[in-house]
């Protein structure tokens, strides 16, 4: 990624050579899942100018935008540069003899800033540099003699005026139907995205203060409620999941007891699992969160299997810590082994490149995390509550009631299977292999699934060499065909 950002850089630095004269260069940024924007800050006026909005973002905004924590800052978009602009007369260009490029250089020099030797001064060394820069007085660029051949000097207020203007415009933005600037609220890749957009609304009345008081300025478009989102599904992913366990458990085994171990296991499992996400680095972002959340049925499993265990081991005159010992050294292993296979499908995201490795690392860490932090706590933390609080059985107590014989059929069915295991597997396999070549052409291939949200992205594209003109009433047509079809 290093090598493709300096050879971006350096194919960039070599295009500008053929660019007109005072191109602004080109923001060039790594893309990275992490850093998209998050919000834009949006600057409305009903007094101001597009360029004077440009202006204000740019030099009055932007420096205070780009001190805020984990804020990467872009150049505003939508209106035009402000440009000193000098606009030369052709009649007098002709009359008195002076070529645009003439008028041009004359510019040049009147603007230059340059250093003029050194100014030995006691102990100091001063460098002493022409500063040629305009100041408040824009007429006085306009005294910048342009030398002729003939011996007689032309200035540059004989051939044209000067004006504090705006650039040509190339490019606008259009929000609630009037055009407007914005500044792209973008994050580091390192930052968070609710930390991000709380600064930024922390820091509005302070960009406020620096602004003319007939501007305004809004953060509007934020993407923090889909983090939000996600952690409120996290809790809830839990929650369900907790209290589904706990209702099985307590319908399987009738023991509350056990229900609530399985349930506490939820939340201590996934404590160290944020820690150690902590401690390699990563964030609370929507693929760890996703992870997290996709883990919550595995850590589940791994106390249901425990506690169930340990509750067909405890039978009459056998005691507690004696069963629970049983049980765990009767599930260690089989709970080790279904662990490492769920694991192994997540080894491959290690060894992807570039977005796919930024996207799904993250993930797999966090399922990971916290299904080795499960695994541990269902042999030590669970068998220690077991200990604790669960009550005896007694014996013939597993085939009594509904799910007693529900119990006894299973054990018929599994006896029938097992003695018809090689019909059973190859019927397996060829049934899935069938499913597969019907079904599998038909499944279409994406980075990122359709999410079905709020918000509607569609891209014009008029014919080459249109004018901004002639774009900006079709973008106007659509936004209405827009909003009324929806």
């Amino acid at each position: 990624m290093q090598q493709a950002m300096a050879e971006t850089v350096g194919y960039v630095n070599r295009a500008r050579a053929f660019m007109p004269p005072g191109t602004v260069p080109p923001f060039i940024t790594r893309f990275d899942p992490g850093s998209v924007a998050v919000g834009l800050l949006l600057f409305t006026s009903n007094s101001y100018t597009q360029g004077d909005l440009q202006n204000i973002a740019l030099n009055q905004v932007r420096p205070l935008f780009a001190t805020l924590p984990g804020v990467s800052a872009p150049p505003p978009f939508g209106g035009n540069q402000r440009t000193i602009v000098v606009t030369l007369d052709p009649d007098k260009l002709k009359q008195y003899g002076v070529s645009p490029e003439q008028a041009i250089a004359a510019v040049t020099c009147g603007t230059v800033v340059s250093p003029s030797g050194n100014l030995y001064d006691g102990t100091l060394n001063r460098i002493v540099r022409t500063n040629s820069t305009l100041g408040p007085e824009l007429n006085d660029l306009m005294a910048a003699p342009i030398h002729l051949r003939s011996g007689a000097n032309i200035y540059l207020r004989d051939i044209g005026i000067i004006e504090n203007g705006t650039d040509i415009v190339t490019a606008y933005a259009h929000v609630d139907g009037r055009r407007t600037v914005y500044i792209p609220v973008t994050k580091r890749s390192d930052a968070s995205t609710l930390a991000v957009i709380q600064a930024v609304k922390a820091a509005l009345p302070s960009f406020k203060k620096v602004m003319p008081d007939d501007v305004d300025v809004q953060l509007a478009f934020d993407q923090s409620g889909y983090v939000s989102n996600a952690i409120n599904g996290l809790v809830r992913e839990a929650a369900l999941g907790a209290i589904l366990t706990a209702l099985v458990v307590l319908l399987f085994l009738r023991d509350w007891r056990g229900a609530l171990i399985v349930v506490a296991n939820i939340p201590f499992a996934l404590f160290p699992a944020v820690l150690l996400l902590w401690a390699t680095g990563q964030t609370i972002n929507i693929m760890t969160l996703g992870g997290l959340a996709l883990a919550v049925g595995v850590l589940v499993d791994e106390a249901t299997v425990e506690v169930e265990n340990i509750h067909t081991q405890l039978l009459p005159g056998v005691s507690r810590a004696r069963a629970v010992l049983e049980a765990c050294r009767r599930t260690v292993l089989a709970r080790l082994l279904s662990m490492l296979c769920v694991l192994a499908v997540f080894v491959p995201s290690f060894f992807m490149n570039g977005v796919g490795r930024q996207l799904f690392v993250p993930l797999s860490l966090a399922v990971g995390f916290a299904m080795v932090a499960s695994y541990f706590l269902s042999s030590s933390l669970v068998p220690v509550f077991a200990t604790w609080i669960m009550k005896e059985s007694h014996k013939g107590e597993e085939k009594q009631g509904s799910f007693g014989k529900l119990r006894t059929r299973y054990e018929r069915y599994l006896n029938f299977v097992l003695d018809r295991r090689w019909p059973v597997i190859l019927g397996y396999f060829a049934v899935t292999t069938i499913i597969l070549v019907i079904v599998a052409p038909h499944i279409g291939s994406e980075i990122f699934p359709d999410p079905n949200g709020p918000v509607l992205r569609m891209r014009l594209k008029a014919p080459v060499g249109t004018r901004i003109e002639a774009t900006e009433p079709m973008v106007i047509q659509a936004l209405e065909l827009i909003r009324r079809t929806v």
